[in-house]
């Protein structure tokens, strides 16, 4: 069944008062037009639109809140829904409702100074819908919050997004990047070895098969010698090696032979493709644990490691997923730049989340509202990433940042979440 959004309210007469609001607002209007046309003026020449991979999305036309569901764009991939896309029922995992600007929980409170560091990001990969507005974002850069707000609100239309049988309510978690002490060559204390894809894994991945399991690398002489040489640094703990895996990237301190130390950034590069399955659930239950947050699994390995080193390890193949690496080095400002996202983007603390691709685009725009142990988060987001359990329509990973501090924020975050899709009008 199609769900409608066909408002049936009777909105009464503007009185007084909301004539003299009005009044204020075409007023502003007017005095915005005057900035935004100085803009356009200076970017009037025709623009390069950057291509991606996927077929052009075509931007909805601006809607009345009493518009149909069926006519309100869907977000698959790359693509907003069209009359030429295929059905919703049978392509798509998001229904995407128009609301006001209003509508959206702290909208004039964000600082959107960082955030529009995090837009700038997005425009070394904005897709064909949003890379005819960089030009302007980068001459907003050092525009107020309300010259930004202002922008916001001219160009680019909120909608709500909800779940295909018309639900707004999802979860939000988060993520970030580790740090971790590390070694070039495996020595005594160093001895958990993380990896480049060896050339087995891309065979396989060619044909379309997972490769071996997290316990099958550990124990097969077959996986083992696959693995020969493709090791990029030595770990002290499995767990650590496990965290890395989970988070899908992450920084080592590396120590070499005769002393000295170097930061590597160790990016996603593959994964054998098979199933993730959470640590946290497999001791949940089992009843060993009652707290399922990072803190309180790490307190459990403690706790059992050394009376019961058997049972760690078979908690570490409960996950049968395995991530490869791939050295990343940076020099200058961009050493100080996250990881790179799927979108292929440099990720921002606070401002890049991890959506489903298939509900939501990379490089789009969302306001976020989120309450729960970590505190009430509004603000304005990119959806710059992705992640093997980040699946539905409102479903965000919210990216922490690098070291302790941010692996601690993000073991804590565990709550609601609803979003809204900023669309170019």
């Amino acid at each position: 069944m199609v769900h409608q959004t066909i408002s049936t309210s009777i909105k009464p007469a503007p009185n007084a008062s909301s004539k003299i609001k009005t009044m204020k607002e075409l007023l502003w209007r007017l005095v915005w037009l005057v900035i935004v046309g100085s803009l356009v003026a200076c970017g009037s020449s025709p623009r390069k639109v950057v291509v991606d991979e996927s077929p052009a999305p075509v931007a909805p036309p601006a809607a009345p809140l009493a518009k149909p569901a069926e006519t309100v764009p869907r977000a698959s991939g790359g693509l907003a829904g069209t009359a030429e896309t295929p059905s919703p029922q049978k392509s798509y995992r998001s229904r995407w409702v128009p609301v006001a600007w209003t509508d959206l929980p702290g909208w004039q409170e964000d600082d959107l100074s960082d955030a529009w560091n995090a837009w700038l990001q997005n425009c070394e990969r904005p897709g064909p819908l949003f890379a005819p507005l960089c030009k302007q974002v980068k001459q907003l850069l050092l525009a107020d919050n309300q010259d930004k707000r202002l922008w916001l609100m001219s160009h680019l239309q909120p909608y709500r997004v909800e779940s295909l049988d018309g639900n707004p309510d999802g979860l939000l978690t988060s993520y970030y990047e580790p740090l971790m002490e590390a070694s070039a060559q495996m020595r005594p204390g160093f001895e958990v070895p993380l990896y480049a894809p060896p050339e087995a894994l891309l065979l396989a991945k060619r044909a379309g098969v997972p490769w071996f399991t997290r316990q099958q690398i550990d124990t097969l002489a077959e996986a083992k010698n696959a693995l020969r040489g493709k090791e990029v640094a030595w770990l002290a703990d499995p767990v650590d090696a496990l965290v890395l895996h989970i988070q899908g990237s992450g920084r080592v301190r590396i120590t070499e032979a005769d002393g000295r130390t170097r930061v590597v950034r160790l990016a996603y590069a593959a994964s054998n493709e098979q199933a993730y399955a959470s640590v946290g659930r497999w001791l949940l239950e089992r009843g060993f644990i009652r707290d399922a947050s990072w803190s309180g699994i790490k307190a459990w390995i403690s706790a059992t490691q050394i009376s019961n080193p058997k049972l760690v390890q078979e908690m570490l193949w409960s996950n049968p997923r395995y991530v490869f690496f791939r050295p990343e080095t940076r020099t200058g400002k961009d050493a100080e730049l996250g990881p790179r996202g799927a979108q292929g983007v440099p990720l921002t603390a606070g401002r890049s989340l991890a959506v489903d691709k298939d509900s939501i685009p990379y490089a789009t725009p969302l306001w976020l509202s989120s309450s729960g142990a970590n505190g009430n988060l509004q603000r304005l987001v990119f959806a710059q990433d992705t992640g093997s359990a980040i699946v539905g329509a409102v479903r965000g990973d919210y990216f922490a940042g690098t070291g302790i501090q941010a692996g601690e924020y993000a073991g804590r975050m565990k709550q609601s979440l609803r979003l809204w899709v900023l669309w170019p009008k």
